[in-house]
């Protein structure tokens, strides 16, 4: 009678005739009264002993068989489809072959273990090797004398950089580089260590270096300070109108308004002053004063010094300007010859006085008729040597002409005339002649005797 060979879940596995053996599954099975049945059973116990250990898998699994895979030395399970890894750790300084999901590996080299996604070797951890020592993020507890304390301290090669705490508080047991521990991230003393990066807020900066990292990263010693003099290398741009104002009363500020710039002394009757150095003496070369005893001048200015002026000088004022100095110089600097004076503005036209540089002489007039001004140098004693010059006595009173050629000028000389009266024609001097009562006009070459003619009588002496 055949043999029904069931699963463990009743399923039939196949049915063996008498007498015959059956190679279904990876086992013989025999039938009844098989002849040399021992051995093939015998061989059966020793498959099962071993696994089927193999680098080739049983041809004729049952889902749960275990087969040892000689290749990998690792024990297998078929899972009705393939035969996968049971599980465990392999521990070795190269990774497994032909590993399957789930599968531990422990790298010798390193000291680490990975798991086999199916796919790649995914780390578990450490996240550090042997070699490069404790690294990355630890769990400790700290005492304090507050209790004890939770953190996560952050190492680098074995060392502690930085210790991660949600309180404040003093380690009981002192910790190399962490005397307090704050709210927050606390980093090593003893290391110098700083944060890099961004940082949207802080609440301190360090200001004892000046050594840039970078043109990007500044030292803090290179920014200005708000709470104590400070100096800077580099221009002050204030992109603003509002300016500057300087003081601890706000008295002087330089702003702007509609690009036009002023500054500003906003003290009441104070002076605004510009001082100089001079050889270490400290002198105010210009000064616009505020108020003056008391009395609102509206704003004097006061120069010390000399006044150098490229442009023209316009002054609006009616008023008198009063000068100490014995001289003004125009013209001065001028890189050529021009013509110089003083202007005076009429509601019609200008008055001058000015020096004519072609000329080499003073000359004056208005609307644009200028004459010479006469000097005493212009001028001569003597109009017969020198013509054209306007005359003038010498210092006995004398004048010199070469000939006067006179008008009819004044009226005729009466005897009864006692005043001055104009310069008279030589027909006048001849009629005032004859008006005399005298009866003899007598022209000689000799002078009169004294019983020559009658009282009134004129003598006319003539040269020989």
């Amino acid at each position: 009678m055949a043999y029904t060979i069931n699963k463990t879940d009743g399923t039939v596995v196949t049915t063996i005739t008498d007498g015959t053996v059956d190679n279904t599954t990876s086992l013989q099975l025999f039938g009844k009264s098989y002849s040399g049945f021992g051995e093939g059973l015998n061989e059966n116990l020793v498959k099962l002993l071993e696994n089927a250990a193999s680098t080739a898998a049983p041809s004729a699994p049952l889902k749960g068989e275990l087969w040892f895979d000689t290749a990998t030395n690792q024990l297998k399970v078929y899972d009705g489809t393939s035969f996968k890894p049971t599980g465990g750790a392999k521990s070795g300084a190269t990774a497994p072959t032909n590993p399957g999901a789930g599968d531990l590996w422990h790298d010798t080299g390193n000291d680490q273990l990975s798991v086999y996604t199916g796919a790649a070797w995914q780390l578990v951890g450490p996240v550090y090797t042997a070699g490069q020592t404790l690294s990355g993020w630890k769990i400790e507890t700290l005492a304090s004398g507050g209790g004890n304390k939770v953190c996560s301290s952050m190492y680098a090669g074995n060392i502690r950089v930085a210790i991660l705490s949600k309180e404040t508080f003093t380690p009981s047991v002192a910790q190399s580089g962490f005397a307090s521990i704050k709210a927050g991230i606390t980093l090593n003393s003893t290391l110098g260590a700083v944060f890099e990066g961004t940082n949207t807020q802080a609440a301190n900066i360090d200001v004892s270096g000046t050594s840039n990292i970078s043109a990007t990263v500044i030292a803090g010693g290179n920014f200005l300070r708000a709470d104590a003099a400070d100096t800077t290398n580099g221009a002050l741009t204030i992109d603003a109108d509002g300016g500057v104002i300087i003081g601890d009363a706000q008295e002087l500020s330089i702003t702007v308004s509609s690009n036009d710039v002023t500054i500003a002394q906003t003290s009441e009757d104070k002076d605004l002053k510009f001082t100089v150095n001079d050889g270490g003496v400290t002198k105010t070369p210009l000064q616009l004063t505020g108020a003056d005893g008391g009395v609102d001048i509206t704003g004097d200015v006061t120069i010390t010094g000399n006044l150098t002026i490229s442009g023209s000088y316009d002054k609006s004022s009616v008023d008198v300007s009063t000068y100490v100095d014995a001289f003004i110089g125009l013209n001065e600097g001028n890189a050529s010859n021009v013509d110089g004076g003083l202007i005076v503005e009429k509601s019609s036209g200008e008055a001058r006085m000015f020096w004519d540089t072609s000329e080499s002489y003073w000359s004056a007039g208005a609307t644009g008729s200028f004459s010479q001004v006469i000097r005493d140098a212009d001028t001569t004693a003597d109009g017969n040597v020198t013509k054209e010059k306007v005359l003038k006595t010498t210092a006995a009173g004398l004048l010199t002409v070469t000939n006067v050629t006179l008008g009819a000028v004044g009226s005729a000389i009466a005897t009864t005339d006692t005043s001055s009266t104009s310069v008279p024609t030589i027909g006048q001097v001849a009629t005032f002649g004859n008006l005399w009562g005298g009866s003899a006009k007598t022209v000689s070459t000799s002078n009169p005797t004294g019983g020559d003619g009658a009282d009134g009588d004129f003598w006319f002496v003539r040269e020989a």
